[in-house]
């Protein structure tokens, strides 16, 4: 492994306010001058190591998962703030908890929530101001978050209780990238007060999800939505999950579910709305679907070119832009021997625009993504991760996207004037994502 480029620390202290920033250019740069694979020297016991080499990537994630695991900032940074779910545990406690929650997200579960969805999508939609520009991302960051709540709690009176867990969970994460992008200063945020001050938000937020749950248990009621599917999973003795774990899922269904589904809706529109020859041909599509009809299932399935923009949107903008693993063994990848113990950042969003794989990887082209082609990228796609521990609410969001722009472009004409801009934070969110919209007659 020592035969890897590295980036010695003293360059990543001389960029530091760059990375906190964006720290995207900053990858890119590096693997351009070192190639798909290298290593940072912080100084560490571990070893950092970054890659876009799908290969690695593959092995990682599909091949030999059982020897690599959640990094410790996924299993105690974001931990702390989120608590023990599916997104930030590992190993046999991991395995038993996705078999448990698994069911819930099977298509045949969810059909029974597709109205529920679209309910909360049109109530969210019919909130556009048209014919002035509107910045996109707070739009579909109220959107998922409802569609979100509505599916877990089916529940009327709780949005300003969703609407304090949404503000808990922004000023949560900005923390968690302070704390990820400049570790040296841990000490500082413990000293200073702000973890803990952050770490009372989160007992809020549990304390806001704990209410609702015995509200429901309380009422005796059953919703068939998300909520009672995890208050009915059975562990293999036939227990139910205990309460705080209970939570801890839905915090996890929270700040994963709708803040990921939120930035993919946000770069699809602003890249319909570039691109309106594109436009035209999905309104074509999407101009007699009704999905008042009731047969939701039936209606998605009549949305194949809907699908592949949305696809081709989450390649060029992959909400989770990166995956971090650690060595739980020693391994040789790529002809290197790595130890245990090396953290492994593995860049989607660069292996998403990887030229060995692309054709014009930087250009907005949904036909890639037309059915009889995109078996040929099962290899270094990978917007929902890859293997065991595949987003378990992949089938989710995509349901619900399709319905959000279905539905968006069917009423409105996207326009806009400004170029696309990223802000990378836990996941990949959009800048000053600013659209006109125009009723269609």
């Amino acid at each position: 492994m020592k035969d890897l480029p590295s980036i010695p620390r003293y360059e990543v202290l001389r960029n530091r306010r760059t990375i906190l920033k964006n720290p995207l250019p900053f990858h890119h740069h590096y693997f351009q001058k070192y190639g798909d694979t290298f290593r940072i020297n912080l100084g560490r016991r571990n070893d950092w190591v970054f890659t876009r080499n799908a290969e690695s990537i593959r092995h990682i994630l599909q091949k030999n998962h059982k020897s690599y695991g959640k990094s410790s900032f996924q299993t105690k940074e974001l931990a702390k703030y989120i608590g023990h779910g599916l997104l930030t545990s590992n190993g046999e406690f991991w395995r038993v908890h996705r078999r448990m929650i698994q069911p819930a997200f099977h298509r045949k579960k969810l059909e029974g929530l597709l109205g529920t969805m679209y309910n909360a999508i049109t109530t969210e939609l019919n909130r556009v101001q048209v014919n002035s520009e509107q910045d996109i991302f707070p739009l579909m960051g109220d959107l998922a978050f409802q569609v979100v709540a509505k599916s877990l709690f089916s529940a009327d009176n709780i949005r300003d209780r969703m609407q304090r867990l949404k503000e808990i969970t922004i000023t949560n994460q900005k923390m968690l990238i302070k704390e990820m992008r400049m570790p040296y200063l841990n000490w500082w945020f413990h000293l200073n007060g702000d973890i803990r001050r952050h770490l009372r938000l989160s007992a809020e937020a549990r304390h806001l999800i704990n209410g609702i749950v015995q509200e429901r248990l309380d009422s005796n009621e059953k919703k068939n939505d998300l909520l009672d599917m995890l208050l009915d999973a059975r562990y293999e003795d036939g227990t139910h999950m205990p309460r705080q774990q209970l939570i801890d899922e839905v915090m996890v269904l929270f700040t994963a579910g709708h803040e990921t589904t939120a930035n993919a809706l946000s770069f699809t529109s602003m890249l319909l709305a570039r691109h309106p020859k594109i436009q035209q041909r999905l309104y074509r599509e999407v101009k007699d679907i009704d999905f008042e009809k009731g047969n939701n299932i039936h209606a998605l399935a009549q949305l194949p070119y809907t699908q592949q923009c949305i696809e081709e949107s989450m390649r060029l903008y992959p909400p989770v832009y990166f995956m971090d693993r650690v060595s739980l063994a020693e391994d040789t990848l790529e002809g290197h021997v790595f130890k245990k113990g090396t953290v492994w950042l593995m860049s989607i969003y660069e292996l998403h625009r990887h030229v060995d794989f692309w054709e014009n990887p930087d250009q907005f082209v949904p036909e890639r993504f037309a059915p009889d082609d995109k078996k040929d990228f099962s290899g270094h796609y990978f917007p929902f991760g890859a293997g065991p521990r595949m987003c378990v609410g992949n089938n989710f969001a995509m349901y619900e996207m399709l319905m959000t722009i279905a539905f968006l472009v069917k009423k409105y004409r996207l326009s806009t004037t400004k170029k696309i801009k990223v802000h990378p934070l836990i996941s990949l969110k959009p800048k000053e994502a600013d659209i006109k919209f125009i009723v269609r007659t």
